[in-house]
């Protein structure tokens, strides 16, 4: 596993296609933005466990 350190405001390119922007850290939280191709699938990681179980057709990701 790669680990980086990034501060608010700085990102991490994934590729050529994929960027992640640190949004905002507050208290214990880490707001990220992901600009990726929209024919890529971007899930959380319990959302993806969920879709990968089967159970993918009650679960939304919006947030």
């Amino acid at each position: 596993m790669l680990i980086l350190t990034r501060k608010e405001g700085e990102s991490l390119r994934l590729g050529d296609d994929i960027t992640v922007t640190v949004v905002s850290v507050k208290g214990g939280n880490v707001r990220l933005g992901i600009n990726a191709p929209r024919d890529l699938a971007v899930h959380r990681e319990e959302i993806y466990e969920k879709i990968a179980e089967g159970d993918g057709n009650s679960v939304s990701d919006d947030g």
